[in-house]
């Protein structure tokens, strides 16, 4: 596991002033801001984080060291991350996306199915999109109990059973 997690990403500048347009990926948008530094993937950068308003899909947030728009514009795609330490621990059913992205997903037998790829949602529940050598496609799995009923962070896999037809 990472000691970074990424919490939002910058969608480029806001207005004129050196503002950013700020995508949060915090299950409670505003508490990006409650994590300020945020850091570069690396971690060696550290981005101190304001968020001034809401705006259409995200905030707009001043950053430190960014006072012009042409700076703003410069960090358009840049990742923005927390150390793990920062976010709240996390009840036992519940899982932050970083940490499953790579897992082996193993049928109810013990048979391979695949790596985790992604993590999706698409508004209904969260999807596992699964890769792997007998796959032609990759393969979306719903992350529900009953679809997978364990998941073992501390060997790195997943038990899944999957829907009848879906694998």
């Amino acid at each position: 596991m990472s000691d970074l997690i990424c919490v939002g990403s910058i969608a480029g500048s806001y207005g004129v002033r050196g503002e950013v347009r700020l995508k949060s990926y915090c299950a409670i948008p505003e508490d990006i801001e409650a994590y300020s530094p945020l850091t570069d993937e690396s971690g060696a950068e550290r981005y101190p984080l304001v968020l001034t308003r809401p705006i259409k899909n995200g905030f707009a947030a001043r950053m430190g060291g960014v006072e012009t728009k042409e700076e703003a514009d410069a960090l358009k795609g840049l990742r923005l991350f927390a150390r793990r330490a920062q976010l709240p621990s996390l009840p036992d059913d519940e899982f932050y996306h970083t940490d499953l992205i790579g897992l082996e997903v193993y049928d109810t037998g013990g048979t391979l199915l695949g790596r985790v790829k992604s993590v999706q949602n698409h508004g209904a529940a969260d999807l596992l999109e699964l890769h792997g050598p007998g796959m032609k496609a990759t393969v979306l799995l719903p992350f529900t109990r009953d679809a997978v009923p364990t998941v073992d962070l501390d060997t790195g896999r997943i038990i899944a059973d999957p829907p009848e037809g879906l694998i």
